[in-house]
């Protein structure tokens, strides 16, 4: 694969990655440096943001999420991090394609990687990922070994029994997104979009679950520390229609991938899905204080 990465910098002020749409702006905060560039390659740009201080980091935003959507925890985690995030194709500022496949969100992790191949990393980074993000780091880690410190896996990268996209539920789901895209109109043009359709976000899904069905195979093939940050019910709390259900089979999902792989550390948050954006602070410390850790750690 041929990447090309462009990086310029200008001294100015703060200001967050979703307040601007020049990627060659550069700011001083005490003693970090925030750097925008791009990346070229498979046809798309995928921008990408780095600073802070201290251990190497990469952050993979999810479907339906972008950098700009993970600020929050993104500045918690530059207090002690050189932090890397970016936008998958067709999220945030990054450009939009013709057909959107786990290959193609997967090829972009690996595009950004390879560019942080060339920028002389002190140390192998630590990769976190939420979500569909999760899923995208455990596939790089099991084909790239050696190029990662540890893994954190937030609410992804579940092998759960059962698919969560049936036909009982299809329309239901198709409903959801096609309300998602409707709201994504307010946000047009900004950081913060997400250019998917609603039926491509639904075909993802059947992806995703066909993905985690074959994922225990992929851990087997990672030496690297694991930690697995979890929603207490994904799909929500309310003890009606099919959210117990749901939430169950997320659950069932971590209880099966800690008796094959033991020595994974779970922590689990009273949250649902969204709990990257609600709980970013919780989550920062977890990912504090748990770097190098080994076995496993249910709370």
């Amino acid at each position: 694969m041929t990447t090309k990465s462009r990086a310029t910098e200008v001294a100015g002020p703060h200001k967050s990655y979703g307040d601007h749409g020049d990627d060659g702006e550069r700011a001083e905060r005490g003693d970090r440096t925030m750097r925008h560039f791009t990346i070229h390659h498979d046809g798309v740009t995928i921008p990408v943001s780095r600073g802070g201080r201290g251990r190497p980091l990469v952050l993979c935003p999810g479907l339906n999420s972008t950098q700009a959507d993970l600020h929050e925890l993104t500045e918690l985690l530059r207090r002690d991090h050189d932090v890397v995030t970016f936008d998958l194709r067709g999220h945030g500022l990054a450009s939009a394609t013709d057909r959107y496949s786990f290959k193609g969100f997967l090829s972009d992790l690996i595009a950004v990687f390879a560019e942080l191949g060339r920028l002389d990393l002190p140390a192998a980074p630590v990769l976190v990922g939420y979500s569909l993000g999760a899923d995208l780091a455990v596939h790089y880690a099991s084909e790239h070994p050696g190029t990662v410190a540890e893994l954190v896996l937030i609410d992804g990268a579940n092998p759960v029994p059962e698919p969560f996209v049936t036909g009982a539920l299809m329309s239901e789901f198709r409903a959801m997104w096609e309300e998602l895209a409707t709201q994504q109109e307010a946000v047009r043009g900004t950081a913060r979009q997400v250019l998917l359709t609603a039926q491509e976000i639904l075909d993802l899904n059947v992806e995703i679950d066909v993905v985690r069905s074959d994922i225990l195979d992929r851990y087997r093939k990672i030496d690297r520390p694991i930690n697995m940050i979890t929603s207490s019910w994904m799909a929500g709390d309310s003890g009606e229609g099919h959210a117990p259900q749901l939430n169950q089979n997320w659950r069932a999902g971590v209880e099966r991938l800690v008796r094959e792989q033991p020595h994974i550390a779970t922590f689990r948050l009273d949250a649902d899905h969204r709990l990257v954006f609600t709980h970013a602070p919780e989550i920062a410390r977890i990912i504090r204080s748990t770097q190098g850790m080994a076995g496993r750690a249910d709370s």
